[in-house]
Parts: structure tokens; C-alpha cells; sequence
């Protein structure tokens, strides 16, 4: 996927015009400040467009080629729909009326948090982690009405008062560095659980590691 940005489009009079509307599926509520891709068949371009305040925006697209539709979210990609623009017969006509894109999308509440990593026993933010820091605090920025939680977690070494101890302190490292960005305080709480809720095997050491994580929450508005 293209990066979490929206050029100003050329636009060529024989592209087609798309009208595009993005709502939550459960609740109805428009959805603001959504990048939403249109991904090429015949050549793999990308076209972008940003959501408004109404949840809508205007676009326009080469003909004859299909479009896989993705919504951008936080470290990922949803892949929505595919649309359809049939090439024009008539090399000097064009298509009178746009195509329209209802989506009805209902966005992930939790991610674990990839490449967010601490020294070992610690709670000291690894280099690696910054980058991966920064990325939600772009997303924290495109989407001001957006709250999150931090979610600390541990394997089963060591006691369970100082692995809930060590998961809280690396949560509010993780909240602190956020803040230090200029994101409001009342927007990201933290929280630690310990071992609690593994995802995986702590027999193994592979297991262990995937259960040493930072999830982000989206919390509801």
C-alpha cells in the first residue's frame, strides 16, 4: 500500500468520475478522515482519496480497467470490493454519469502492536520501536476523534507481580512517547496485564515471544 497521505490528482477529462460515501456498518455513523485506495488491475497504480467531515469524497479513474477497493487502517489494509470501469467503445465519448461506492465498513478494534519492542526485562523502548511508534502517532493526527488504549503484556517467566509491574511500565513508556508528540493525554490511557491472555504456547520460546506484546485498543467514541 501507498503511504497514509493524499496527493492532488491530475485529472484526465476521459477519466471516469467515482463518488465515494464510507460509513461504520453497525452504527450508520459516517466515517471521516478515511484513506481509501483504488488499486489498478492493468497496471497496479494506486488512486487515493480522503473522506470529508460528510464521509464522502470525489475521485476520478482511467476507464477499462478494475479497481480492488482497500481502506487504510493502522498497520494494515482491508481489502473491501472490487469496482468495475469497462473501457469506452467510442474513443471521443466518455461516461455521463459517475460510478458510485457505498462502503459499509466496520473498522478493527485491536491490533498488536508490530515492531514495538523493549530491552530485555525492561521497559526501555528498543531503536527499531520509534518508527513504529511514529506510524500510530500519524494516525492518532489523521484521526483527531479516534481514543486509544495501550495494552502491555508478558510470557510466564518470573513472578506474576513483577510481570504485571514490567507490562504496565512498558505501557506507559509506549503512552509517554505518544504524548511527547502532541497528542492530547486524555486520548491514550495505558494498561498492564501481565501474563494474562496469552495468545500462545509459553512452553516455547517462539510462543513466549508472541506473548510478550503491546496491543493498541481503539476504544469506542
Amino acid at each position: 500500500m501507498a503511504p497514509f497521505w493524499v496527493a492532488a490528482q491530475v485529472v484526465n477529462p476521459k477519466d471516469a468520475q467515482v463518488n465515494v460515501s464510507i460509513e461504520d456498518a453497525k452504527s450508520g455513523k459516517v466515517l471521516s478522515n478515511e484513506i481509501i485506495v483504488f488499486k489498478s488491475s492493468a497496471n497496479s497504480t494506486e488512486y487515493q482519496g480522503l473522506s470529508d467531515s460528510t464521509g464522502k469524497f470525489t475521485l476520478h479513474l482511467p476507464t477499462g480497467a478494475n479497481y480492488e477497493i482497500f481502506i487504510l487502517g493502522f498497520q494494515d489494509s482491508t481489502s473491501y470490493n472490487v469496482l468495475e470501469i469497462p473501457a469506452l467503445k467510442n474513443p471521443n465519448a466518455h461516461y455521463a454519469n459517475p460510478f458510485v461506492v457505498d462502503i459499509q465498513f466496520e473498522a478493527p478494534k485491536s491490533y498488536v502492536f508490530q515492531n514495538c519492542n523493549f530491552e530485555t526485562g525492561k521497559s526501555d523502548l528498543k531503536a527499531e520501536s520509534f518508527a513504529a511508534i511514529d506510524n500510530l502517532v500519524e494516525y492518532l493526527n489523521r484521526k483527531s476523534d479516534v481514543k486509544i488504549e495501550i495494552d502491555g503484556y508478558t510470557d510466564d517467566v518470573g513472578s506474576e507481580s513483577s510481570n504485571m509491574t514490567l507490562s504496565m511500565a512498558r505501557a506507559n513508556t509506549v503512552r509517554a512517547y505518544i504524548l511527547t508528540k502532541g497528542i492530547s493525554p486524555d486520548r491514550v490511557s495505558a494498561k498492564g496485564f501481565g501474563m494474562d491472555d496469552p495468545i500462545a504456547d509459553n512452553a516455547t520460546a517462539e510462543g513466549r515471544a508472541q506473548n510478550r506484546r503491546m496491543e493498541v485498543k481503539m476504544l469506542d467514541q
